[in-house]
């Protein structure tokens, strides 16, 4: 369409990317997905071809443009979203030295170890926001330093996987400060590289890329990237934020008082604060906002959607088989059985830790359990007990998170929340209302378009999200349900307590079986 000025927002996620085009309004034009491999050459390694992750950006770019039927003279600038808590060493030709190491790669405990005997938990706590632990890109760095030597020693740069993108579009060796806060190096309220970590860890400081604001223009689009890309050269680069601090935004969550929790495969939830909240027992961490003045402390389970996609695999046959018949969904099928069962789910308890646990347990060894089953247990009992399950664990974040921050707003955003059963059990439990905003699965992009206008004049601040992506709709929570679950919260905590024990047993078992 003649005249039409549109925003790109690429959206880097571990699985693929997906391009998506917006107008000024906000109104969501076109989107596409381009997926990459994920390599696991061990247990507990994870990485990915960086070429694989810029050629999706190209390929997405230009079936964007001939989908949506509209020129590259439409777009106004391109920015982006991408998976954080990564590592990507490039030389001083900006070519990758190694696969990226992505933040489900863990395979640095004995860093994770050093960092820790060097700087002190609670010391870099304090410094970074977060616990110093393996998932981040600092204990990732300095694997491959003892690992790898004589690659490390090539390394002009370690960047996170947005950044290697925005460098090969402009050739600019950047970062934000958004994605550097999940590098366990950046000192969280200054903004600035810690010089005590790097000293301590004993990291060069010019392996790190030069910081930003998520909304600068940090370059425009070369000849050579216009080619690949189908984009007009000079085409302004705004450099944007990791996917966490990006779904924030495009939650409309842009100002202190407002909240929003993700409910896909993990789950997590965050808020907006003019400061880091520390928790005293480190269960929670921060991102910096999209907004460099604000702050996005956070809260992340492992295995929320997880654990509803497993139960229907492992226990949900013969829904996934009616649902074939039928052309439904069997998560329709089992939030049905869901329903038929009372708030409690018959006594049935479900401790959601298939894949250990980050926040609030923080406990590698945990592991997912059912409780309280008995002869008359339904199916339709260990369905609630799952979706409860998910929401009394998330429970324990958002009370920590109430006691730094308010929460007069929370908006629910992924793909978990398309079902009412779920968010009503989750309403209920919490005993808040939740918001619905009008983009849901497109929240992460959204935030990257809003950075992007942001950065280029056409909104006045972030702000601008809550016009762009309104709420739509909100579930109220029933006070009728508000004491069974005040129990059935209780009791959940007490069953991850007793277990604890015996969990750090089974998993010195399969260490020892190895």
């Amino acid at each position: 369409m003649a005249g039409e000025r549109l925003l790109l927002a690429h959206d880097l996620g571990t699985s693929g990317n997906k391009a998506t085009l917006y107008d000024e309004a906000g109104n969501l034009r076109c989107s596409v997905v381009c997926g990459y491999e994920t390599s696991y050459p061990r247990d507990r390694y994870v990485e990915q071809d960086a070429e694989a992750l810029w050629a999706a950006v190209c390929r997405s770019t230009r079936l964007l443009l001939e989908k949506a039927g509209v020129a590259p003279e439409a777009v106004l600038g391109v920015s982006f979203s991408g998976m954080m808590m990564g590592c990507l060493l490039v030389d001083a030709q900006g070519q990758p030295l190694r696969p990226l190491l992505l933040w489900a790669d863990t395979r640095s405990d004995a860093q994770e170890r050093e960092m820790i005997e060097r700087v002190g938990a609670e010391r870099g706590y304090r410094i970074t926001g977060h616990r110093l632990s393996a998932s981040y890109s600092a204990a990732k760095l300095l694997w491959v330093r003892d690992n790898e030597p004589e690659l490390y020693a090539k390394a002009d740069k370690m960047l996170n996987a947005k950044d290697y993108i925005v460098l090969r579009l402009t050739g600019a060796r950047v970062t934000d400060y958004s994605d550097a806060s999940g590098t366990n190096l950046l000192d969280i309220e200054r903004r600035v590289w810690s010089e005590e970590l790097l000293q301590a860890l004993e990291i060069p400081a010019r392996l790190l890329p030069e910081l930003h604001a998520s909304r600068d223009v940090v370059g425009r689009v070369t000849e050579e990237a216009a080619r690949e890309t189908g984009l007009l050269a000079g085409t302004p680069v705004v450099l944007g934020g990791g996917d966490g601090s990006c779904a924030c935004v495009g939650a409309g969550v842009a100002r202190p008082g407002r909240a929003y929790c993700v409910l896909g495969s993990s789950s997590w939830i965050s808020t907006a604060s003019r400061q880091p909240l520390l928790d005293p027992q480190m269960r929670t961490f921060n991102w910096v906002h999209l907004d460099e003045n604000l702050y996005t402390p956070c809260g992340t389970m492992q295995a929320a959607g997880y654990s509803y996609s497993w139960f229907r695999d492992a226990l949900g046959g013969e829904e996934k088989r009616l649902a074939r018949e039928r052309n439904v969904s069997a998560y329709d099928l089992l939030n049905a059985l869901a329903e038929a069962s009372a708030p409690g789910a018959g006594g049935v308890l479900y401790l959601p830790y298939l894949l250990g646990e980050r926040s609030p347990r923080w406990d590698h060894a945990a592991r997912g359990a059912f409780l309280g089953l008995s002869v008359r247990t339904t199916k339709g009992d260990m369905t609630r007990a799952v979706l409860e399950g998910v929401g009394y664990n998330l429970k324990i974040i958002r009370d920590i998170l109430l006691g730094g921050a308010k929460m007069e707003k929370l908006a629910m955003i992924g793909g978990g929340a398309k079902g009412r059963t779920w968010l009503q059990i989750l309403s209920d439990i919490w005993q808040q209302e939740l918001t619905l905003p009008r983009y849901r699965e497109e929240a992460t992009s959204m935030g990257a378009a809003v950075c992007l206008g942001v950065g280029l004049g056409l909104y006045e601040d972030f702000t601008a999200a809550e016009r762009l992506n309104p709420d739509e709709d909100c579930v109220r929570p029933d006070a009728q349900n508000a004491a069974a679950y005040a129990r059935g919260f209780a009791r959940f905590d007490e069953a991850y307590m007793a277990l604890r024990p015996l969990f750090a047993h089974m998993a010195q078992d399969r260490a020892e079986s190895l």
